[in-house]
């Protein structure tokens, strides 16, 4: 299994996905990866299509990306690894390229290999693999807190500056008050993965708590860390409830096994679960706009993704 772009790629021992990114696995992606034998076209992917050749994975985009952004991105993932986060997976160098790159554009698209990892997704709402993951996320933010990057060349989904917001029903000026004191007075900013949830998580088949897997890095930033860990809370809290019983465990947990973000008030919280809320529903337009296809099913979580939005305002 892979995953990537806000889906999944699924294959063996999987759950079923729906194929977004219809991009073809190309004789001339082929020859630059170095890649022969039976390919498999993995499911899911809003952005990219994956295929998998052997014990590889090609990431293919539907359309050119920076690849600045992306070897950037790829420059985190390597640094969790290095720092001795071992479920971080990385790409593979680029085969005959001498400079150590990650990432190549191929007929106007944007091209990376990386490893196949057998595994399976975190499973919905099973506390005990949510709590999994928070510890992760722990020794997650440890690998990278002492990492110094350049800026990112573009911003990320949960970049935390100020932004207009076309839909109405997005504005907030107490929110956007709000984030700026915060980001003033945060103690502590280092690179973080960015997309933190269950589909960018790998299980073992056998155990559904134990994680082998951190994937899609296409979304990493610098920013506190409170940013992931609210953001992560809500994904694992099934369908945007009010309750936050089950964030402030995923939090606590998180805190529990050394993770570096500070303990997040109730108002924190919530102003950072709706900050995610906010720039995902900026995100779905952009993708939109961008040509890929929504069904009703997207749609619907959309509409509900800015009910949460309002419903959550402290």
């Amino acid at each position: 299994m892979w995953s990537d772009d806000h889906g999944a790629f699924v294959t063996e021992g999987g759950e079923a996905g729906v194929v977004y990114a219809e991009v073809p696995l190309t004789a001339a992606v082929r020859r630059a990866c170095r890649l022969s034998g039976p390919a498999t076209r993995l499911h899911g992917g809003e952005e990219s299509a994956a295929w998998r050749v052997g014990d590889k994975v090609v990431r293919i985009s539907a359309y050119a990306k920076d690849l600045a952004e992306a070897e950037w991105c790829h420059r985190v993932a390597g640094a969790a690894r290095a720092g001795g986060c071992t479920e971080a997976v990385v790409p593979l160098p680029l085969p005959g390229r001498a400079d150590g790159a990650t990432v190549m554009r191929i007929e106007g698209r944007t091209v990376s290999l990386w490893p196949y990892v057998d595994g399976v997704w975190v499973p919905k709402d099973n506390l005990e693999s949510a709590l999994a993951a928070a510890r992760l996320l722990a020794r997650l933010h440890r690998a990278l807190a002492k990492v110094e990057l350049p800026p990112r060349p573009r911003p990320s989904l949960l970049d935390v500056g100020q932004a207009a917001y076309d839909d109405p029903e997005l504005h907030d000026p107490q929110l956007d008050n709000w984030l700026s004191d915060f980001t003033t007075r945060s103690r502590l900013w280092h690179p973080l993965h960015g997309d933190y949830y269950r589909g960018n998580l790998l299980t073992a088949h056998d155990d559904p708590t134990r994680i082998i897997g951190v994937l899609d890095w296409d979304e990493a930033l610098v920013a506190p860390p409170e940013v992931e860990v609210a953001g992560a809370a809500m994904e694992f809290t099934p369908d945007f409830s009010e309750n936050l019983a089950q964030p402030r465990q995923f939090a606590q947990t998180y805190r529990r096994s050394g993770g570096t973000a500070e303990s997040l008030d109730d108002e924190s919280l919530v102003q950072l679960m709706r900050h995610r809320l906010r720039r995902e529903s900026v995100y779905f337009t952009q993708a939109a706009a961008q040509g890929v296809e929504q069904d009703e099913e997207d749609l619907d979580y959309h509409r509900r993704r800015l009910a949460a939005f309002t419903r959550l305002r402290p």
